[in-house]
């Protein structure tokens, strides 16, 4: 087997050509382990690689093997340059964030939600990873290590898998694998499993009212910026449950969105103040911008009142009017309150901001607002609200088991109220009549 000596300015190398020249072996005179180097054709370079050793026959039979097995990877079409699963990663976000500003496109917050998901693909995997090293049953028991790792929901494992193998796709357009998904075990979702978040008890939100009185006190808060910070947190939880609005929808609400107010009295004769708001497509989860009137004119109106950037562009949450807070400041915030109200497992129970949307709508539910307009209102179809949002409570299916009808000789039919509500509507009516009687003699006085 020759031998070749080939010069440069600093030293001499041995080299020796391994399956008829299609790699070699190679040493310089300055370091003592031997050197494996492969032409890969399709790549336009050389593969290089330390052998680890400094016996001459142990490195051409090491060589041998790894020259082989790269013709083989070759034939078979693996990717023999391969970019880490963190490059794919950084890859395919830059990609999708090229789809923010497109009406068809996704939202900024769709950004954040991808990068969350491929997080668990890159703590399963490795960061280091080449993609030439996986295959496509190497995440079959994805879900089951989910599952043992953080109790993931299925629902939530299902999204993962699903950006997993969209983020696939792209290497596989892009020629950095050559398979085109991964495949995952199956399994079943039960009804009550789809979407389902936890959100209030009727008493655990009115404890969350009284808190929040307290919480932005002067007593409790002396600090003049962060008692302004504290009151309009505040006022996004009142107002958040008042207009059902997603959390993205409102940090990104400006108050040229508000299109403006209207005053009507509600079934209880209360003087209630409307709002017009216009949530544009760009903000919207589902990008699609509608309008509607809603519940929390007064607290938009108080908000605006105390806050120093108004301008139509201003943010409308924001202390600034350019930026809303941090998500650190609204996570510190929430624990807070969550803390405050004696709920320390909102993690647990997964109570988020997010909640305030859904408590606001079974609010409206059970108010006796049609979920066909309960849909133009939250932006989402009625499929969407019974299977995601829909708190089917004790006191609704009470409410349901009591009403009654009666058929009427025309063919009609007719609701009957029930003994309760008819005792409630009387006791109202009396005590609207005794407000009457008060207020008369007050004014003969």
């Amino acid at each position: 087997m020759p031998e070749t000596r080939r010069k440069n300015i600093n030293s001499t190398y041995a080299h020796y050509d391994i399956l008829d020249g299609v790699a070699s072996i190679y040493k310089r005179d300055d370091t003592k382990y031997w050197q494996f180097r492969m032409w890969i054709n399709n790549d336009r370079k050389y593969l290089k690689k330390s052998l680890r050793t400094t016996d001459f026959n142990i490195a051409m039979s090491i060589a041998r093997e790894r020259a082989m097995e790269l013709i083989t990877n070759i034939r078979t079409g693996k990717q023999i340059y391969s970019i880490t699963t963190q490059e794919l990663v950084d890859l395919y976000l830059d990609y999708r964030k090229k789809d923010i500003d497109d009406k068809t496109g996704i939202t900024k917050e769709r950004i954040t939600a991808i990068k969350s998901q491929l997080r668990h693909f890159l703590n399963i995997k490795g960061a280091d990873t080449k993609l030439s090293e996986l295959d496509s049953e190497c995440l079959y028991d994805y879900s089951s290590l989910r599952r043992q790792s953080h109790n993931a929901q299925f629902v939530t494992i299902r999204n993962e898998q699903s950006t997993i193998n969209a983020m696939w796709q792209f290497a596989y357009r892009k020629g950095h694998t050559n398979f085109e998904s991964f495949e995952f075990k199956k399994f079943k979702i039960k009804n009550d499993e789809i979407g389902k978040r936890d959100t209030f008890k009727d008493i655990e939100y009115d404890k969350l009212i009284r808190f929040m009185r307290n919480w932005t006190s002067v007593k409790q808060c002396p600090n003049y910026k962060e008692r302004l910070e504290r009151l309009m947190v505040r006022d996004f939880v009142l107002i958040s449950t008042n207009t059902c609005l997603r959390v993205g929808e409102a940090r990104q609400l400006t108050w040229s969105d508000i299109e403006g107010y209207e005053s009507h009295y509600d079934e209880k004769e209360k003087e209630t103040r409307l709002v017009c708001l216009n949530i544009r497509w760009i903000t919207s989860k589902v990008r699609s911008s509608r309008k509607f009137l809603t519940r929390g004119g007064t607290l938009f109106e108080r908000l605006r009142h105390r806050q120093k950037f108004t301008e139509p562009h201003h943010l409308i949450f924001s202390m600034n009017g350019s930026k809303t807070l941090s998500d650190a400041k609204w996570v510190k915030h929430w624990k807070t309150l969550m803390n405050g109200i004696g709920i320390h497992n909102h993690k647990e129970r997964k109570i988020t901001w997010y909640s305030l949307r859904h408590f606001g709508i079974s609010c409206r539910v059970k108010a006796g607002v049609s979920l066909i307009d309960l849909s133009k209102l939250a932006g989402t179809s009625v499929h969407h609200i019974e299977k995601t949002y829909l708190k089917y409570t004790e006191e609704m299916s009470r409410t349901s088991a009591l009403k009654n009808f009666r058929k009427n000789s025309d063919g009609t039919i007719t609701t009957i109220e029930s003994g309760q509500k008819k005792r409630e509507k009387e006791r109202n009516s009396n005590e609207y009549g005794r407000q009457e009687i008060r207020l008369s003699s007050r004014h003969l006085h």
